[in-house]
């Protein structure tokens, strides 16, 4: 009957992801005309009397409240747009021309706020120039202060009535030649004497952080990505447990072999070893495709990832689980009988103080993977005695991911 019950509820937490990821697919679709693509690079691609413009699929948000645009080329006139529109901007216009939109205009440094009309906001654009446009939540009355910012110097705000969930990133082009490179994960600190909010650093959420870079919800790989032991771990500093029981995080750069791993480790799991590999561990791979539980040799379980996918990682703990220390302890000990379990460690891992000796096996849980918001599958794996923590590792130059470890809260 246990069983039964637990399967029915992963059905209904698979059916309950799916749902979510089925309004997210929607509503995070990129939008574009006479524009074209590749990966963060943005080209006008009409005939100098059409509009080209770019509407991001997601909106700011106190997590991600900031993006800037680096111009690559002013092309013939320079008419390059970045601001914030509604969802439904019509794409033959600029960001600014319409009600409730505003942009910071490159050609003539003016500020468009719901009219073709500009205000004089700030200096023109050139070439390499970064401009920058982002969110303050401290305005009362259903405002919310907008800012630019040219090559890391604010240039000013304005207030505007809207919701940030109905504010999303646009870039306007209107002439031949324009190019511009997008970064849409981009942190601006602004400093405390301007009275202005610090982009939280999130660095609170981690316990452990071996050659990654933490800034907001974005963790990047800082390693040399020359070989198997340059891993570079982040581990969470909570474990899983039945309140918070899934994560997600979404590749923003693959790097250059997207030598991605998402998955659960207990406390004191090597730094330098890739979650998966050594035993305490299981991790679902992104450059291969692989389930990886405590050993370096992976199987088969799902389809590779890539830039933009988002891979998730959860517990289906069993009604009866309990903890002490309550949700907010940093650890806990598990109300379970523990057994002993044969070491089964990656090559060449001798040497390892953490795996010496004898590891303890505990009360058994489902582990599930998703990617898209599908679920690849599920395995039995047993819990530690202080519990799973979300474990991220990375390998290969360049690779950046976004973490949400509570994507189902709230």
């Amino acid at each position: 009957m246990d069983d039964i019950n637990l399967h029915y509820r992963f059905l209904n937490w698979r059916r309950r992801i799916r749902e979510i990821r089925d309004v997210r697919a929607v509503r995070y679709r990129d939008r574009w005309r006479n524009m074209f693509r590749d990966g963060d690079m943005l080209r006008y691609h009409g005939d100098s009397d059409e509009v080209g413009c770019f509407v991001s699929g997601r909106p700011l948000s106190k997590k991600r409240r900031y993006f800037e645009v680096t111009v690559n080329d002013t092309g013939v006139r320079g008419m390059i747009a970045v601001g914030l529109v509604p969802q439904s901007h019509k794409l033959d216009h600029q960001p600014g021309w319409l009600p409730n939109s505003v942009a910071f205009h490159a050609d003539d440094g003016k500020l468009y706020n719901g009219s073709t009309v500009g205000q004089q906001f700030g200096a023109k654009c050139c070439r390499g120039d970064k401009i920058g446009c982002g969110i303050s939540f401290d305005s009362d009355d259903g405002q919310i202060t907008v800012y630019f910012t040219k090559n890391g110097e604010e240039i000013g705000s304005v207030e505007i009535p809207a919701s940030p969930e109905d504010l999303y990133p646009a870039v306007g082009m209107h002439s031949l030649g324009e190019e511009v490179v997008l970064d849409l994960n981009a942190e601006w600190r602004m400093e405390e004497d301007d009275g202005q909010m610090i982009v939280d650093s999130h660095e609170e959420d981690w316990s452990r952080l071996h050659d990654v870079k933490v800034t907001g919800t974005l963790l990047e790989y800082m390693g040399k990505g020359k070989g198997i032991m340059d891993v570079g771990l982040a581990q969470a500093r909570r474990p899983l447990n039945p309140r918070f029981h899934y994560y997600e995080l979404e590749i923003t750069d693959a790097g250059e072999k997207c030598y991605i791993a998402l998955g659960l480790a207990r406390r004191d799991y090597p730094k330098d070893k890739h979650p998966g590999w050594n035993k305490g561990s299981i991790a679902y791979h992104a450059d291969d495709g692989k389930l990886f539980h405590g050993s370096g040799v992976g199987d088969p379980f799902g389809p590779r990832c890539f830039e933009g996918d988002i891979m998730g990682c959860g517990i289906m703990f069993p009604r009866d689980f309990s903890v002490d220390g309550g949700d907010d302890a940093d650890d806990f000990d598990l109300d379970v009988a523990s057994s002993e379990v044969q070491n089964n460690l990656y090559a060449n891992n001798d040497d390892e103080e953490e795996d010496e000796g004898e590891d303890l096996e505990g009360r058994k849980v489902m582990v599930f993977f998703t990617r898209n918001g599908k679920v690849v599958g599920k395995r039995e794996v047993a819990l530690p005695p202080n519990g799973f923590y979300p474990t991220i590792g990375m390998m290969s130059t360049g690779e950046k991911v976004r973490v949400e470890l509570h994507p189902l809260s709230g």
